[in-house]
């Protein structure tokens, strides 16, 4: 880090704070604290929606997915569209109708108390969590960047979120979401650039595009069926649609950034206006991985990217044994990048045996590559029992750190950090609101004063602040950050879906028989995922039809319920 990358950093970061900060300054009850004063317009909603899910782990991990893994999760938002025009169209009139805070503030009107709390647990556990996850995935960054030990990293990274977000509740998160916002794309767009600018001269966009397609990783589309597959057409059209279903339409992170509209046709465009860019943005993602791939066959690419680990396994009695590794991977990569060579001239010779012939060289020599990193992780586990060799998430941040030049490495960071602050303090401030107001003051003091509640409600975001923070420490065992944060919440989105989905479309069915269904249909599908290699996508689908269909069977056979008897103040 130069100075003026010192200078990109803290100045970009200051700016987004202080200006989110002074928007919300006029937060003095709890009302304005946990939902703003419903004065936002969807240009506004529609990128702090956005920057809610694209949080640091998107940056981090994305890239490195690609690089991994090609294009294909790109089909993990197919669905998303078609999610929001269903919310657009039943849930967000629903939520302005009944002037809730928070979306379980609505179940206890269709059913009762217990399903209410139900579905507030749920979402605690899992956002929970998964702020955890979002916590430790820009510690990453500083504690390889400045050589800090990662656990005290965490903790510090905690710190600064949980006071900012105590400080200018949900009305400073939405304004400074928006700056956030412009900052990540416009840092991702210049990292494209540099990076196709970084490329050889002889080889032209196209030509890296082609290179890309030669060893797998335009791998946009996949209509092949297969429920072991987590990545697919069918998986993204179906699973993906009722993942951002749930998470849009009943996540209080998400609902609470599109109930801060002026209106309802608001929060639907803003709603509407992330359904139209969602796809574009992951596919922009993804690309700038893939074209760090593609960089990588011209250059030597590290055999390690933690930087940090290569450095510890060096100070070991293994240290002889790596070194061999390390001088047969710059043999292969030697010899991958003149196979890379034959295939661009005989794609521009347009001698298609030769082409064909050297694609498949080409993939050989991949998996030769592959094959000698394997061989290096397992010289790691050797040198340092216990350690985590997988190094997906090191692969952007390593780029970023090693090519670009001075400032725009500054610039980079500063959108991996702007992208933290923005998911944690939406996540944060969701989790406070969902605990104070479903379960502090409907259960625990319902006469409290406001004061009170707002206190309560700065006291409960500072202890889930340390609930993630105490679960980041653990992140490190994980795989890839962006399928943990993914996985996490299929387990449990199907459930919460189901609920709503009972409730705003089959009348008939009561409390007793939805609580019900909901308990066995979470419990089958944590069973599932313990037990099975069904595709994480698919237990949204699974959980949310077992609340539908049990709730239908168990309301034929259990004693009418009577009408829920309303909420205080609804």
């Amino acid at each position: 880090m130069t100075l003026l990358d010192w200078l990109v950093l803290v100045g970009t970061t200051a700016f987004i704070v202080v200006w989110g900060l002074w928007k919300a300054r006029s937060a003095h009850t709890t009302e304005d604290y946990l939902r703003g004063a419903r004065e936002l317009k969807w240009p506004t909603i529609g990128l702090s929606v956005m920057a809610t899910q694209a949080s640091a782990i998107t940056f981090l991990s994305v890239p490195g997915q690609a690089y991994e893994d090609g294009m294909r999760f790109v089909q993990f938002y197919f669905g998303l569209p078609l999610a929001m025009v269903l919310i657009s169209a039943v849930f967000v009139p629903i939520y302005y109708r009944l002037n809730v805070i928070t979306a379980y503030e609505y179940l206890e009107s269709r059913f009762d108390l217990k399903t209410r709390l139900l579905g507030a647990f749920l979402f605690l556990i899992q956002r929970g969590l998964a702020a955890g996850i979002t916590i430790y995935a820009p510690s990453i960054i500083l504690s390889s960047i400045l050589g800090w030990p990662l656990e005290p990293t965490v903790v510090a990274m905690g710190a600064l979120v949980i006071l900012y977000t105590v400080t200018g509740g949900s009305n400073a998160v939405s304004q400074t979401q928006k700056q956030q916002m412009v900052v990540m794309m416009g840092g991702m767009v210049v990292a494209a650039l540099v990076i196709i600018w970084r490329l050889p001269e002889h080889v032209s966009f196209g030509k890296a595009v082609d290179v890309a397609g030669a060893f797998g990783r335009m791998n946009v589309v996949s209509f092949d069926f297969n429920v072991q597959d987590r990545y697919n057409f069918w998986s993204g059209i179906t699973g993906g649609f009722f993942l951002s279903l749930s998470y849009f339409g009943t996540d209080q992170s998400q609902v609470g950034r599109y109930l801060t509209g002026r209106s309802i046709s608001e929060s639907r465009l803003g709603l509407l206006f992330n359904g139209v860019l969602k796809i574009p943005m992951q596919f922009l993602i993804l690309f700038v991985g893939v074209l760090v791939f593609v960089f990588y066959q011209f250059s030597t690419p590290p055999l390690l990217f933690n930087e940090p680990l290569r450095e510890r396994v060096q100070g070991t009695a293994q240290a002889g044994e790596f070194a061999a590794v390390e001088a047969r991977w710059e043999e292969a990569q030697s010899a991958k990048r003149a196979e890379v060579e034959r295939f661009l001239a005989a794609r521009e010779a347009g001698d298609a045996a030769a082409e064909s012939t050297s694609r498949e060289a080409l993939r050989g020599a991949a998996k030769h590559a592959n094959d000698i990193r394997k061989e290096a992780k397992a010289v790691v586990a050797r040198a340092l029992p216990g350690v985590e060799t997988k190094d997906s998430d090191y692969i952007f941040i390593g780029f970023v750190k090693r090519w670009l030049p001075s400032g725009l490495f500054g610039l980079l960071i500063a959108v991996i950090l702007a992208a933290a602050m923005s998911s944690i303090a939406s996540e944060l401030n969701a989790l406070g609101a969902t605990t104070t107001v479903d379960f502090y003051r409907r259960v625990f003091r319902p006469n409290a004063s406001d004061r009170h509640v707002l206190v309560a409600s700065k006291l409960f975001t500072v202890f889930w602040g340390l609930v993630a923070v105490s679960f980041a420490t653990f992140a490190s065992l994980l795989d890839n950050l962006i399928q943990a944060v993914n996985i996490l919440g299929s387990i449990f989105y199907g459930t919460v879906l189901g609920i709503f989905l009972v409730a705003f479309f089959l009348k008939h069915v009561r409390g007793h028989a939805v609580f019900g269904a909901a308990v066995i249909s979470q419990a089958t599908v944590i069973g599932l995922f313990l037990l099975s290699d069904i595709g994480y996508l698919w237990f949204n689908v699974i959980g949310c039809a077992l609340v539908v269909v049990l709730g239908l069977l168990l309301q034929a056979v259990l004693p009418r319920q009577a009408e829920p008897i309303p909420a205080p103040g609804a």
